[in-house]
């Protein structure tokens, strides 16, 4: 090349970085314009109802609401973590002492003088408040966890630190913790009797990798039936859905590539970026301003340093956020992707099965083309009652993941039984056994989902997420009201699942109910009842049910921030 057409070229690089730059630097102040002016019109709302400006992205309404807490809450919940603070210390001081007996690994006296192997201090949280409602956690069942469940009673004479079983069974609790989403956790029906019939006859274990002397015809089965399900080319299972993501993202990028993470984005989905080696930045929850801030950053600025192309730009959501109960602005991102020319990874744990009129996931639940989709992934422990995950999308992507992904090379094949239950449980709601109980059952799920929610809001309980999210967080906040809540409703014979920080927001603990198509209407109101009647008890009505029409949420910068203090 002549280098007066090497000077032109730098010319148009240099020109363009220019243009690139003075648009951002638009773009930023027409979004604080917005900003302010959003600002004053929405400076005093309390329920907030997250809809798109982008209508013509979407097929059907789309609606979140995510209420703000209120000050005397949250105030009050601050104190009480400070309270268990104060204590927590006073009571490290009289261990210390020897006066109160410390139950917690601690290193010997003869290794005073090694590194230490438990960290005391970082173990304070464990020791003085997670101890005190620990009981809510780790509850053994002795039942198939269907839409009722048997509980083994336990009880502890020292604080929690240790239990003891009393021998009595706590029978017929309404299962509202398991992700049980469509009903196939049971063992009867063809599922399990299918599921019987092929562990006689390849037994339980395969103990070879795939890749070895593991791979049976039914796992191939497994896949071709996995993609028939997704409407993609080609499809690869692993035994463990965490892993699914946590050793394949690494395969997928590495250093000089860009990953862009959702805040909320599962444990699995943060291990597997930072075991890549790229660079992470993460973008506020569902919020599509602040995705398109950091692409067109990305694009603008390259790698730090070299400001040389990103190799690849990942943009990696999930389908339904299982804390928030919200549900991914896939048009959006799917837009936003093919304007900036990145790649998308899509992971489907909690949405596939549970979401859209076949059962087909987030994709199919805005109606999209899964070829916009560069990596499907999904489990099948929700709502197939299975285990394990899988990756699915181009016949290239997989072939390539079968030599590169550590999880395919050195993991142990999925057992023969798992894959049965997998590959019965799809083709149910497919419709290919010859019934409609698949398509029911996604029906079902539909309807309780919409009812459980309704209710819980009528009833005057703070919710998170979408209106068809069967993910559904109810706000407790303080941290007493944690362990109240799941011990009074196991009294009443009601199972439920109560999260609170670190896996939350300090302020923001709830109860998270994950509903199924098992549930009957009289399940569902007997559940409601209580969870009223307890709600009464523990004073947890904190909703003051005024609602605003339409703001716009994700692109308002302000009301996200009214909302997380």
């Amino acid at each position: 090349m002549q280098p007066e057409h090497l000077g032109s070229l730098t010319f148009l690089s240099t020109r363009n970085k220019i243009i690139g730059v003075l648009s951002v630097l638009i773009y930023v102040k027409e979004k604080k314009n917005q900003k302010y002016r959003n600002k004053k019109r929405t400076k005093r709302s309390i329920l907030v109802y997250a809809t798109s400006p982008h209508d013509s992205l979407y097929s059907r309404p789309f609606i979140e609401s995510f209420e703000e807490t209120p000050m005397l809450v949250a105030v009050l919940t601050y104190m009480g973590y400070g309270i268990l603070t104060i204590f927590g210390y006073f009571r490290d001081y009289l261990r210390h002492w020897k006066i109160e007996k410390c139950y917690i690994a601690t290193e010997k006296e003869e290794q005073k003088d090694f590194v230490p192997l438990y960290q005391d201090f970082e173990n304070f949280y464990t020791r003085n408040l997670y101890m005190r409602i620990r009981d809510n956690w780790n509850r053994p069942i002795c039942s198939v966890p269907g839409a009722k469940m048997d509980l083994l009673e336990r009880e502890s004479h020292d604080y929690n630190w240790t239990f003891k079983y009393t021998g009595r069974v706590v029978q017929d609790v309404i299962n509202l913790g398991s992700y049980n989403y469509l009903g196939f956790a049971e063992n009867t029906g063809p599922c399990a009797d299918s599921v019987a019939e092929v562990t006689m006859k390849y037994g339980v274990g395969v103990a070879s990798t795939r890749q070895e002397t593991g791979n049976l015809d039914r796992h191939e089965e497994m896949e071709k039936v996995v993609a028939r399900f997704l409407g993609v080319e080609s499809a690869m299972a692993f035994g463990m859905g965490f892993a699914t993501n946590s050793m394949n993202i690494p395969a997928l990028a590495g250093k000089g590539c860009l990953i862009l993470s959702d805040e909320l984005n599962h444990a699995s989905l943060v291990l597997g970026a930072r075991l890549s080696g790229s660079t992470i930045r993460v973008f506020k929850h569902n919020n599509m301003q602040s995705l398109e801030k950091l692409l067109s950053e990305a694009i603008v600025h390259g790698q730090p340093r070299t400001h040389r192309p990103w190799k690849k730009i990942l943009i990696v959501v999930e389908g339904i956020y299982s804390m928030e109960g919200s549900i991914v602005r896939l048009p959006e991102v799917i837009a936003l992707k093919k304007r900036y020319q990145a790649y998308l990874y899509l992971d489907e744990a909690h949405s596939i099965g549970a979401l859209g009129p076949r059962g087909r996931g987030v994709v199919d639940y805005f109606g999209l083309d899964t070829s916009d989709v560069d990596v499907m992934m999904g489990t099948f422990t929700k709502s197939f009652g299975a285990a394990g995950g899988y990756i699915a999308g181009k016949r290239e992507l997989i072939e390539y993941l079968r030599c590169n992904s550590h999880s395919a090379v050195y993991a142990t094949s999925m057992s023969p039984p798992v894959v049965e239950q997998i590959i019965t449980s799809m083709k149910c709601i497919m419709g290919e056994d010859g019934t409609t109980i698949g398509e029911d059952r996604v029906r079902q799920l539909a309807d309780n989902t919409v009812y459980f929610r309704k209710r819980l809001r009528e009833m005057g309980f703070i919710t998170y997420g979408n209106n068809d999210s069967p993910v559904v967080p109810m706000m407790l906040y303080m941290p007493a009201k944690i362990g109240a809540f799941g011990r009074e409703m196991l009294k009443r014979n009601i199972g439920v699942v109560v999260v609170g920080f670190p896996a939350t927001p300090i302020i923001e603990s709830r109860a998270r109910f994950c509903i199924s198509a098992a549930h009957t209407k009289d399940m569902l109101d007997r559940a409601l009842s209580v969870i009223s009647e307890v709600g009464d008890l523990l004073q947890l009505k904190y909703s003051r049910h005024r609602k605003l029409p339409s703001l716009l949420r994700h692109l308002d910068n302000d009301v996200y921030e009214d909302i997380d203090d």
